[in-house]
């Protein structure tokens, strides 16, 4: 991207809920069922129905608004945001217009080595559309309107993102969040979780150039590559004395390439109006209240907590919080046990995340006993038993169930850490290999990780490496 140029990206992150039912009626709230099965004359916007707004809706998105840091209104309303598409039955959406639920927060994203503060404007709450469907087994378009109603929070960002590193950061920062707190699967593949983006360029120390939307972004990485497509098709048109429109575009994500829909509607285009079927929302302080105090750690307080009170690198700290299940699973290895938390890291993103792949299971469904694997990971640190003798502890253990210490008897893997019965080893090892001997004098120091592996051959896997190594050094070094 030409240097002369600031990209300014904001965001605006759809969130399903997961709600049971529907935000306005008591349909079930569900993903992949039977097209027009989950819908009634309420979501299907028949004349005389009425809409009843689902509490839960409310609660959930006064969560996220705590998460963020917001202020909560205790006094909003909903919306009619009216425009015409085929999978809107009612010609208007039940949204937010001014007076959002939650408004005025933050959020503190890690990014390049360091924290990044971005602004969040509001989060709304608001129905969802249905859905279009195109396939090559049938002319025309078909609409499924299941979706119809389905609860979303809308959560937008103030034009503070540079980069799309750090619009990738917040992207998963905001999934992290919604999955601690509970109130959205974040399924991107069922479109849980998407978002718009818009996007401008202007030369440093200029004012903010004119935005760009786009829609019909799924995906974290495709919303990296649209923002960077985006920035320098703009920075081309504005270098060859053109001028950019407010318009709006979508992204197409295989193409790597975004196409004009219309041009960008302002706020006045969808004629909001107070929506006459709903009561003013009203919230009670004492609610609010045990809303906020529901709010567990989150994921940057945690990886801060990991990072600063733990020494973990920065990188094993992120890798760890990305879910709360792995997060807990950590932690529950630690509790009470006298280990170092870099071990139990190890573990945690070396074996147990290597079974999740395996598995495609989450990390709660693998049957491992984090208590039994701070068990295998303290005998490692007391040199009970060597690193292979670790892993094949832990496969038996998942196979049988049984504990570890009963394992190793079992299996014979006790590591031997007898000095006399390892000088034994050492200089038996030693008179066998003189030319290793001569190699390693002679400036070829890899001779020493053979003559280790040759005493761990002979004592049956079962000797202290790192005592016949350092036996090993003071015979070739004497």
């Amino acid at each position: 991207m030409n240097q002369d140029y600031e990209i300014v990206v904001g965001l605006e992150v759809h969130a399903e809920l997961n709600t049971e039912s529907k935000i306005y009626c008591s349909c079930r709230n569900a993903f992949g069922r039977e097209v027009n099965t989950l819908c009634c004359p309420v979501c299907m916007g028949m004349p005389g129905t009425l809409p009843t707004l689902n509490e839960k809706v409310v609660e959930y998105a006064a969560k996220m608004g705590y998460a963020l840091n917001c202020t909560i209104n205790p006094i909003s309303k909903q919306d009619r945001k009216n425009y015409f598409y085929p999978d809107l039955p009612k010609a208007y959406q039940i949204s937010q217009f001014d007076i959002p639920l939650c408004e005025n927060g933050y959020l503190d994203v890690w990014v390049n080595g360091g924290e990044k503060r971005i602004g969040i404007t509001r989060i709304h709450i608001e129905e969802d559309a249905g859905k279009l469907i195109h396939d090559d087994s049938f002319t025309g378009t078909l609409v499924d309107f299941n979706r119809c109603g389905v609860p979303l929070i809308e959560i937008v960002s103030e034009p503070d993102i540079r980069s799309s590193a750090e619009a990738k950061a917040y992207l998963d920062t905001i999934k992290s969040v919604l999955e601690y707190i509970d109130i959205s699967d974040c399924k991107m593949q069922e479109g849980s979780i998407r978002c718009d983006i818009n996007v401008s360029v202007h030369k440093k120390g200029e004012p903010f150039g004119t935005r760009v939307e786009m829609k019909n972004v799924n995906t974290f990485s495709g919303a990296v590559r649209a923002i960077e497509y985006e920035a320098n098709r703009q920075i081309e048109v504005l270098e060859n004395g053109g001028t950019i429109s407010q318009e709006t575009r979508r992204w197409d994500d295989l193409k790597g390439q975004n196409f004009l829909l219309r041009s960008k509607e302002d706020a006045q285009d969808y004629r909001y109006f107070p929506e006459p079927d709903l009561m003013t929302i009203v919230l009670e302080q004492d609610y609010l209240d045990s809303i906020k105090n529901s709010i567990p750690e989150l994921p940057n307080k945690k990886k801060a907590r990991y990072i600063k009170e733990m020494g973990l690198p920065e990188e094993d700290a992120s890798l760890l919080v990305e879910t709360k299940e792995k997060a807990d699973f950590f932690e529950h290895i630690l509790d009470g046990a006298s280990i170092k938390p870099k071990s139990a890291a190890n573990w945690v993103l070396g074996d147990v995340s290597r079974l999740m792949n395996e598995t495609n299971k989450p990390i709660f469904e693998l049957g491992i006993n984090p208590k039994k694997l701070a068990e295998i990971i303290s005998m490692l640190e007391q040199n009970k038993i060597s690193s292979s003798a670790g892993k094949q502890v832990f496969e038996e253990m998942l196979k049988t169930g049984k504990e570890p210490a009963v394992l190793v008897k079992e299996l014979g893997l006790e590591q031997v850490s007898d000095t006399g019965a390892l000088q034994e080893i050492v200089d038996t090892v030693l008179a066998n290999n003189q030319k290793s001997i001569d190699d390693y004098r002679g400036g070829k120091t890899n001779a020493l990780g053979f003559l280790v592996g040759q005493c761990m051959k002979a004592s049956k896997g079962k000797g202290n490496p790192a005592l016949m190594k350092e036996m090993l050094l003071k015979v070739l070094e004497g």
